[in-house]
């Protein structure tokens, strides 16, 4: 996730640069009609609400397939063949790792169009445990992908 999809669009021939804006905060991705047609978001709505921690972006490396966007960053997910998925958005994070984040990065909350504040930031329970109930199905998917 994030840094991680950054490094794996990059391997495979993307680029990762600087988003036109910060994103950081609790937003809607959008499934593109490719990333809903997926099996790892199979059960996922067309839009949901993650949360973002980042600055740069990656390109969708060639072969690689774009599954999804916010307003803010145009390419949110991309999946290469079946075995590699790359996701800027997080839906692995915990009210304490935002904790975390806020306490260490705060300096990266100046005010812009995709930046909360920290009070914003402060999820609430419903939250995190939507996004766990996300990351939970997508590694479902994952591990159904595997079996075959």
């Amino acid at each position: 996730m994030c840094l991680g999809a950054q490094l794996a669009a990059d391997v495979l021939g993307g680029r990762v640069t600087r988003n036109p804006q910060k994103e950081i905060g609790w937003f809607p991705v959008s499934l593109t009609a490719e990333g809903a047609g997926t099996p790892w978001f199979r059960g996922f709505p067309g839009s949901f609400t993650a949360f973002h921690w980042h600055g740069d972006t990656f390109s969708i490396p060639p072969g690689g397939v774009r599954l999804a966007a916010s307003e803010a960053c145009g390419n949110q997910a991309f999946c290469y063949g079946d075995r590699v998925l790359g996701l800027q958005f997080h839906l692995d994070y915990s009210q304490q790792s935002i904790e975390q984040m806020i306490a260490h990065c705060a300096d990266e909350l100046l005010p812009g169009p995709a930046v909360q504040a920290a009070a914003e930031l402060r999820s609430t329970a419903a939250r995190v445990a939507e996004i766990r109930r996300l990351l939970e199905r997508l590694l479902d998917a994952m591990a159904a992908g595997l079996e075959k």
